[in-house]
């Protein structure tokens, strides 16, 4: 009986190329056109501090008293305040101001919250309990009367704004990267680097830090919203930027006596305040629904 040959073809195995976390997060933003808009709007606000030299077309206290409270026309697009000063010249030094703030408060505030809550999650015991409550007790103040106090303490001027903002999101990112840290600790390839040998420094550097930068990216873009309008709510109370600095919470404040007389200077700066806080919360969402395995179907 003749033998029965079978010519089975067989595909070959074809591994599929690994694809970066960060790069399939970037691909997931893009499809999210409401994160588009944000990070669009984020963008222009980002320009118009960076060439601000260039686009504003008056200087921020260039004062023409001849032509004070002049609604919006060709030759002042955004009107003039009580010194006859030109809004939309301010209101785009307004930006770098601003953006300034909301930037390097989150900065030292994720920098200062992520060193604590990693100390915090990963040695545990009386460290923890230590830090937890020095958060707790943070938290326990609204955040805005947090601020003011910080401020009234240390004096009002821009910078002791940003330091005051600074503290008062320390516990956020704190919160945030200790319960991350919680989770990470307890995989398998920390629990190898501790059998290795491997220093608690380099295991933190290199593992445990590079495993909680997602969430500290979304946070930071939504922080820094908030912080823009704890800035101006600052600078409106007079416990931020002095006169003559193009503050956009200041210069809100200062227009507060003239709302029905000359409306539009205070509808543009705070225009421009809804629009760069807008713009950060829609960057930051879609940034959490690209990045957060848990928002993926």
């Amino acid at each position: 009986m003749p033998e029965l040959s079978t010519n089975a073809t067989q595909k070959p195995i074809v591994e599929e190329p690994l694809i970066s976390p960060w790069r399939e997060g970037w691909k997931s933003f893009k499809k999210n056109k409401v994160a588009l808009i944000g990070l669009g709007i984020v963008v222009f606000f980002i320009l118009l501090a960076i060439f601000a030299n260039y686009i504003a077309p008056y200087g921020i206290n260039e004062q023409n008293f001849k032509d004070k409270h002049l609604p919006p026309s060709s030759k002042y697009w955004f009107g003039t305040d009580d010194f006859g000063r030109d809004i939309l010249s301010r209101v785009i030094y307004g930006a770098r101001i601003s953006l300034s703030v909301g930037f390097f408060s989150v900065v030292g505030s994720a920098v200062a919250g992520s060193f604590l809550g990693i100390i915090a999650g990963f040695y545990g015991r009386w460290i923890d309990a230590i830090i937890s409550r020095i958060f707790d007790i943070l938290l326990a103040f609204p955040s805005i009367l947090l601020a003011i106090a910080i401020v009234a303490m240390l004096g009002p001027s821009l910078q002791n704004a940003l330091i005051a903002i600074a503290i008062i999101n320390i516990p956020t990112f704190g919160r945030l990267l200790r319960s991350r840290v919680l989770s990470v600790k307890e995989e398998e390839y920390i629990t190898a680097a501790k059998a290795i040998g491997m220093k608690d420094s380099r295991i933190l550097l290199h593992h445990v830090l590079p495993n909680s930068l997602a969430p500290i990216i979304v946070q930071g873009s939504l922080a820094i919203a908030t912080a823009i309008i704890e800035a101006a709510g600052l600078g409106f109370l007079g416990l931020g930027a002095k006169p003559p600095t193009p503050e956009w919470g200041k210069m809100l404040a200062d227009s507060k006596d003239f709302i029905i007389q000359a409306p539009w200077t205070v509808f543009f700066p705070g225009i421009a305040i809804m629009l760069t806080v807008l713009g950060f919360n829609l960057m930051g969402d879609g940034l959490r629904d690209a990045l957060d395995p848990r928002m993926k179907n």
